[in-house]
C-alpha cells in the first residue's frame, strides 16, 4: 500500500465523576472546527484507534471523540470492576455530556454497537444520529468466531487462555486478530500493523490485561441471554434517533444476516451491506463508511454542512 495513513489523533486522559465509579477514560479527539460532535466506541479488544481513519475522514463535519473504554488502550481499568454493557453505556454517557452542548452522532463498532443502542435508547436527548458497524446485538445462532471467543470469559479458562497466546510473538497475534476481522487482510497498511503490534506490547506489561479481555467477554455474554425491558433488541425498538445499521458480507463474528432483524426492529433505520468487507468496515474501507455517515449526518443536523 502506498500513501502513509494519518497519526492517531492526540488523546487525553478525562475524569469522569458523572458516570457515578469516577471512571478516568483516554480520549482521542480531532481539531475543534465543526460545530456538530461524534463519539467512536470500539469494541472487544480494539481501542479509540479503531476510529481513526474514519475520524479523519469526517473531520470537515464532525469534530470527533473517541474513547478507549475501560479497561481498553490507555484508560485504566474501573474502579469497580464492572465490564457489563450498562457500566460502559453509563460511561459513554457521561462523556458525551462532557465533550459536548447537544446531542451527537453516535458510532459503535461490535460491542460498541451494543454500548451504544443502549445509550440512544435510554439517553436520547443526548444522541442526533446513530452509526452501527456490525453491532453485536443478541444471535441465537452466533458464528464460531464468537462461540471461541465466549471460552475467554470462562473463569480461569480464560485468563490461561491469554496467558498462553501471550507466548507467540505479538506481530502473529496481530496478523491472527486482524485477519478474523477484515474480509481481505492485504488492505491492512504495514503502519497500522507495526502500531498494533506496538500496541499489544504495551498492553501485555499490563497486570490487568488477562482479566479485562474476560470481563468484556462475560460482559457481552450477558447480554445475548438478557431477557425483559433491558433486552438489548427490545431497547433498540426505542431508539429515536435516524439509524445506520453497516455490515460487511464477509463479517466472520457478527452475521450479516442480523441486518435484516435490524431493519425490522429499528425506527427510523437505513441499512448498508458491504459486499467485500469483515468486521471492521470503519477500518477496512473507511472511505465507504464515511459516505454512508456523511449522508445521515447531513440529513440530521440543523443545516446543510456541505457535500
Amino acid at each position: 500500500m502506498g500513501s502513509e495513513p494519518i497519526p492517531s489523533w492526540p488523546g487525553e486522559l478525562v475524569d469522569l465523576t458523572e458516570d457515578g465509579r469516577g471512571q478516568r477514560v483516554h480520549v482521542r479527539s480531532t481539531p475543534r472546527g465543526p460545530k456538530e460532535s461524534a463519539v467512536y466506541v470500539h469494541g472487544l479488544a480494539g481501542s479509540a484507534t479503531n476510529w481513526t481513519d474514519l475520524m479523519g475522514e469526517l473531520s470537515d463535519v464532525v469534530r470527533g471523540h473517541a474513547l478507549d473504554l475501560p479497561g481498553s488502550g490507555h484508560s485504566p481499568e474501573p474502579p469497580d470492576g464492572d465490564y457489563s454493557v450498562a457500566a460502559h453505556a453509563r460511561t459513554v454517557t457521561a462523556l458525551i455530556e462532557r465533550v459536548s452542548e447537544g446531542p451527537v452522532h453516535l458510532f459503535g463498532n461490535s460491542l460498541g454497537g451494543a454500548v451504544s443502542v443502549r445509550v440512544a435508547a435510554t439517553r436520547p436527548d443526548l444522541v442526533r444520529s446513530l452509526t452501527l458497524v456490525s453491532p453485536a446485538l443478541p444471535d441465537l445462532f452466533p458464528r464460531y468466531g464468537p462461540a471461541r471467543v465466549a471460552l475467554s470469559g470462562v473463569p480461569r479458562v480464560g485468563e490461561w487462555a491469554v496467558g498462553r497466546m501471550r507466548m507467540l510473538p505479538a506481530e502473529r497475534r496481530i496478523t491472527m486478530t486482524l485477519s478474523m476481522c477484515y474480509a481481505d487482510f492485504g488492505r491492512v497498511h504495514p503502519e497500522r500493523l507495526r502500531e498494533a503490534a506496538e500496541e499489544l506490547r504495551r498492553r501485555d506489561g499490563l497486570p490487568y490485561s488477562a482479566g479485562v479481555l474476560a470481563g468484556y467477554t462475560r460482559g457481552i455474554i450477558a447480554e445475548y441471554f438478557r431477557r425483559g425491558e433491558e433486552n438489548l433488541w427490545r431497547q433498540a425498538a426505542l431508539v429515536t434517533a435516524p439509524t445506520l445499521v453497516i455490515h460487511g458480507r464477509h463479517d466472520r463474528l457478527v452475521h450479516p444476516r442480523m441486518a435484516a432483524r435490524a431493519g425490522r426492529v429499528f425506527q427510523h433505520v437505513r441499512l448498508v451491506l458491504l459486499p467485500d468487507a469483515g468486521h471492521v468496515a470503519q477500518m477496512e474501507v473507511p472511505d465507504r463508511v464515511a459516505r454512508e455517515a456523511r449522508r445521515l449526518i447531513s440529513e440530521t443536523v440543523p443545516v446543510p454542512i456541505g457535500e
